[in-house]
């Protein structure tokens, strides 16, 4: 990162967002946050903790009060003046990640703020890369292999947050020709894989939630099945990941899969956390359509903690190509570590806050 870069991101103060930041600012640089009025306090906040880590001055950060659903962002004249003639790096996450979200906000937030961020971006004369955080989940219903070079389909999406993300995905891919533009895609996104941390317990949250339940009784019974792998990331990897292609040429133009090259099948996945939580794996397990049935029947939300629309998550037979974005990262000895490898800073993180 140059010291002369002044980074314009939107989706502060979220976790990636605010992870990314303190990432980033540990290279240098200056820093244009775009965020929700109602967010303000929480990342002015935030900004202090990350200036006093980083050893940054806060003059180096600026907090921008806008909205991308809204036109120019929602930026005031003087901030959009700023914004716009002094960006060379853009980063946006903001996005409602939200599984059961309904359509109409999905699409003002992740449809249309993403067109909006989009104009910005060709108005920013300085603008050297632009970096689009999207999801593997814009694959939809798809089954078998997702290639990173493959995007469009008519296979149908599972939800509204999934739709949403591959219209505005779409938006952006359009935008390469015109913009130099990188589009990451990550898998499940867990907390650290050191510490733990996380702001969301969804996910493989709900199995270990479920679990922690009464972990003699539910670790017996694996829900699990072998024919299907869900591709889980810790979340400082994602963020190494974007950081260490911030301003790589050879990214540009490209799309990749933040993926776990070796993901574990959801069976695995149940013993690894039940060991973690027990000492042991499983004993039983139930067959996969009776699986199905049981989590998504009427009673079962109360019982296992797993809403209805997180339920085929545990059921996607897809696997994520990772092959352009091993290459690159590789090259920079970035690396996705395998679930196992730091479950245990998972479980005990959701251990200690999450029960």
């Amino acid at each position: 990162m140059s010291a002369s870069d002044t980074i314009f991101l939107t989706g502060f103060p979220g976790f990636i967002a605010s992870r990314l930041v303190r990432r980033l600012a540990r290279d240098g640089g200056k820093f244009l946050l775009l965020v929700q009025p109602a967010f303000a306090t929480q990342a002015q906040r935030e900004l202090q903790e990350i200036a006093r880590d980083t050893r940054r001055s806060l003059g180096d950060f600026r907090l921008l009060e806008g909205d991308i659903s809204r036109p120019d962002l929602g930026l005031n004249a003087a901030d959009s003046e700023v914004a716009r003639s002094e960006s060379t790096l853009l980063f946006h996450l903001a996005a409602l990640y939200d599984l059961a979200v309904a359509r109409e906000p999905a699409m003002l937030v992740n449809v249309n703020g993403t067109q909006n961020v989009n104009r910005f971006a060709k108005s920013a004369p300085l603008l050297r890369h632009y970096h689009y955080v999207s999801t593997c989940y814009v694959a939809g219903k798809r089954r078998g292999l997702i290639l990173e070079t493959e995007l469009e389909h008519n296979a149908g999406f599972r939800n509204y947050y999934e739709e949403t993300k591959y219209l505005a995905e779409t938006e952006v891919a359009a935008l390469m020709p015109e913009v130099p533009t990188t589009i990451h895609r990550p898998a499940v996104v867990l907390g650290d894989s050191v510490t733990g941390e996380t702001a969301k317990f969804d996910g493989i949250y709900y199995l270990i939630k479920y679990m922690l339940k009464s972990p003699a009784l539910f670790s017996i019974l694996n829900i699990g099945n072998h024919q299907v792998k869900l591709n889980l990331v810790p979340v400082d990897f994602v963020v190494e990941s974007i950081a260490a292609l911030a301003h790589d040429s050879r990214a540009v133009g490209k799309t990749l899969q933040l993926a776990d090259p070796n993901p574990l099948s959801t069976r695995e996945l149940f013993d690894v956390i039940a060991r973690e939580i027990t000492g042991h794996g499983s004993r039983l397990s139930l067959p996969l359509g009776l699986t199905r049935w049981f989590l998504m029947s009427p009673p079962s939300p109360t019982l296992t903690g797993l809403p209805h629309a997180a339920v085929p998550y545990f059921f996607i037979d897809q696997l994520y190509d990772s092959s352009q974005a091993t290459e690159l990262l590789g090259n920079v000895g970035v690396s996705c570590p395998g679930f196992a490898s730091y479950a245990h800073n998972v479980v005990a993180y959701a251990a200690k806050h999450a029960v």
